[in-house]
């Protein structure tokens, strides 16, 4: 989907569809009101009829409307003038892609820039408009026998605009565009089965996503290199299975000074977790072909940052590999050594994650990072402390903390903070090794992320556990949400803009 900006008559639009917002109790928008009056009072008739009141969430297409060249006018309610901010912006632009995908309209001009978001500027909500549309209109048909494409999906949608403030919405929309297609990416990748999405597999789209882009560069650790680096701990995952294990890294190189210190994403890419000897109970295993979404979204924020050059140096890292129970697979009670050099005890197989990831933090210093990000499905202790709401977000640094903190309420992809203490270190105690790695049930999400602390002590490092947000496991909705493309990504146009 094509998005760009056009001003003049609004009654004289050529588009095949006008959308236009109306407040409760029908309280017309400027552009509802102007296109009332151009067709004599015919709009506010209609809706006099009591078919919508203008709640967020309501449509009604009107045809034919006197005196307006567009076919068509969508009506979107807009909710309670008084109450507006925008978490409500995002359900109004929900109902618009939801009523536009319903008609066989190939083109809209959009009026909604004009509705009340709280505080939100035109471009914030311009930004919006574009991802919520990209996203109403995503299907994942790779799989099927014969692709399929909705007939209503439009291909333009305008936003109309007056000439102040016109560059900031064109930038806003740049911006949606390529998180959007970041999001896309990372939402394809999420849904691909994991008998073709393998560790190979996220390599070769690494490769390609190289050769797309001239800021890019990929390169593959095989686990030839990884075992003479050390990478013991990573190993131990992918070894009992048929699939080699990659540590895949790309790098894009956007700072004048190319030696300038990156900013480093770690994604946690397991493309299928039955969870080893310590295995998974069927009835949900399933869903563990999202347990790579985190390498998934960092690979979707490298798209994105590509796609808008930003001026940074930023480093990608999926740590991919199998968990599979085998003749070769670790057992419950294997002590294995780290790149670190730290040892570790492994009480539980289906506690993989952070046996890859802590290979690829020790990894990544050599970098020498400005500040490491890693993402991760980590741990089910997470969904139950905060459902599919936020992300939990831990940090050593406040500053960082802070930054991911305001990315996430800029894109309303949000975190939520939670303790990193020393008390809960001593969960981790093994009495034969440096380290078990997994401090049992209690506080699950806490003790994965000190658990990784320990290997993060030389830089500036955030997790994000993921394992609440990257899918929607039932319904009609289910499949990779491409969670927190949208955050990671705001996050690095933002250290952009501060090294202008």
């Amino acid at each position: 989907m094509q998005f760009g900006t056009k001003s003049g008559i609004l009654e004289k639009a050529r588009s095949q569809c006008v959308v236009v917002g109306v407040y409760e109790n029908n309280h017309f928008s400027d552009s509802a009101t102007l296109l009332d009056k151009a067709s004599k009072g015919f709009i506010k008739k209609v809706l006099s009829r009591g078919d919508m009141n203008g709640k967020i969430g309501q449509t009604l297409m009107l045809h034919d409307v006197p005196n307006v060249t567009s076919p068509r006018i969508l009506i979107v309610g807009l909710g309670n003038i008084e109450t507006t901010d925008g978490p409500k912006f995002l359900l109004v632009a929900k109902a618009m892609i939801g009523a536009l995908s319903k008609s066989s309209a190939k083109n809209a001009l959009c009026c909604l820039l004009e509705a009340k978001a709280g505080t939100e500027s035109d471009a914030w909500k311009a930004r919006r408009l574009v991802e919520q549309s990209t996203a109403g209109v995503y299907a994942f048909n790779e799989m099927r026998g014969k692709a399929t494409k909705a007939d209503g999906t439009p291909e333009k949608i305008d936003f109309l605009i007056a000439k102040s403030g016109a560059s900031k919405v064109k930038k806003a929309i740049i911006e949606g565009s390529a998180i959007s297609a970041g999001i896309d990416n990372a939402k394809d990748l999420g849904n691909m089965p994991p008998n073709i999405c393998t560790p190979t597999y996220l390599a070769d789209q690494a490769k390609l996503l190289a050769k797309n882009y001239q800021t890019l560069t990929t390169k593959v650790l095989e686990e030839k290199e990884m075992k003479r680096l050390g990478m013991g701990s990573f190993l131990s995952v992918s070894q009992g299975s048929d699939q080699p294990g990659k540590m895949i890294i790309i790098e894009h190189k956007g700072a004048k000074n190319k030696k300038e210190a990156p900013h480093v994403l770690v994604g946690k890419g397991i493309t299928f977790d039955t969870g080893g000897i310590s295995l998974k109970p069927p009835a949900g295993m399933h869903e563990m072909t999202y347990d790579m979404c985190g390498a998934a979204s960092v690979f979707g924020a490298m798209r994105a940052v590509a796609e808008l050059a930003l001026p940074i140096n930023v480093i990608c890292v999926l740590a991919a590999a199998e968990n599979m129970p085998s003749g070769n697979a670790s057992r419950p009670g294997d002590i294995v050594r780290s790149m670190s050099g730290q040892t570790i005890e492994i009480l539980n197989t289906d506690a993989e994650g952070r046996l890859v990831l802590c290979d690829a933090l020790t990894y990544v210093d050599k970098f020498k990072p400005a500040t490491v990000i890693d993402v991760a499905t980590l741990t089910g202790a997470c969904v139950m402390a905060l459902g599919s709401h936020p992300a939990a977000l831990y940090a050593n640094d406040d500053e960082l903390a802070d930054n991911i903190n305001a990315a996430g309420e800029n894109t309303r992809d949000r975190v939520w903070r939670m303790p990193l203490w020393d008390e809960y270190q001593p969960q981790l105690n093994s009495a034969f090794a440096d380290m078990t790695n997994t401090g049992g049930r209690p506080a699950g999400s806490v003790t994965a992320a000190c658990f990784l602390a320990r290997f993060t002590k030389k830089y500036r490092w955030a997790h994000l556990d993921i394992a609440g947000v990257a899918y929607k496991a039932a319904g009609s909705n289910k499949g990779s949400t491409g969670r927190p493309v949208a955050l990671l990504t705001q996050y690095l146009i933002d250290r952009a803009q501060e090294a202008k």
